[in-house]
């Protein structure tokens, strides 16, 4: 089947990482829609894109089981999840609200499983499915002041591996991108958060939290992450599973 007989559903698209691989994906001929919470924001990302929209509140069960339900009712069959909506909190393990523990884990680790078990069976019907979770390098090191994100990040990848075991008898593909510091406006109120918790200025936290350890001292582009995300969702990349692919600018390689 060929990209543009293609159903591509991205979650957190309306704008970021989400906006850039939905751009991506409709560029390669995908009919894509993009779930968000944000409908302002989620709508005029898909006029400008020219894809499809549905407001979604993913960290719940109903909130995912719409989503592809009205999905597949616009477009079809989903047969390429981008598994990316997410936010961070940043505080110490002593400090954290329990309730945004919560909220922080249904919408970036329970979302994610909940919407392949509802994608997979057209997945498996046509024979053909990717699915990409947007992990972290924090699925792969820790850092401090943030202990959900850390531990969803960790239990994103491995759901990664469980469902890439299941999907390769059926043809679906399920692999993790683990990006290092990204330009997005998600990140750019995180720097000043991240400063308050570490009693430094932003510029030194942006330094000592998010460029130290990298060997490449710059932050990512949306567009960087989503040229990896697009070829794990083409023909291309069919002998790929169960991988974890670090666009980390050299920050795990010591």
């Amino acid at each position: 089947m060929s990209d543009d007989q293609r159903v591509a559903l991205v979650t957190g698209g309306a704008s970021g990482i989400g906006r850039a691989c939905a751009a991506g994906l409709a560029r390669d001929g995908h009919r894509v829609m993009i779930a968000d919470l944000d409908q302002q924001r989620g709508e005029t990302s898909a006029a400008e894109l020219g894809v499809s929209f549905i407001r979604a509140d993913l960290a719940t069960r109903e909130g995912c089981r719409s989503a592809i339900d009205e999905t597949v009712r616009e477009l079809g069959p989903v047969q390429v999840l981008v598994n990316n909506a997410g936010f961070q909190h940043i505080d110490s393990i002593e400090e954290f609200p329990e309730d945004v523990w919560d909220q922080l884990h249904a919408l970036m680790l329970t979302a994610p499983f909940l919407l392949m078990k509802y994608a997979w069976p057209g997945m498996r019907e046509a024979g053909w499915g990717r699915v990409v979770n947007i992990s972290s390098i924090h699925g792969l090191v820790a850092s401090p002041f943030k202990p959900a994100y850390v531990a969803a990040k960790h239990g994103l990848i491995g759901l990664t591996r469980a469902g890439a075991i299941e999907g390769g008898p059926q043809g679906i593909t399920v692999n993790a991108v683990c990006p290092g510091f990204t330009r997005t406006p998600l990140t750019e109120g995180q720097i000043d958060d991240l400063a308050r918790s570490m009693n430094v200025s932003p510029e030194e936290a942006l330094e000592q939290s998010m460029l130290a350890p990298a060997a490449i001292k710059r932050a990512l582009e949306p567009d960087e992450v989503a040229d990896v995300v697009c070829y794990l969702a083409s023909d291309r990349a069919g002998g790929v599973t169960g991988a974890t692919w670090q666009i980390d600018l050299g920050w795990t390689a010591r």
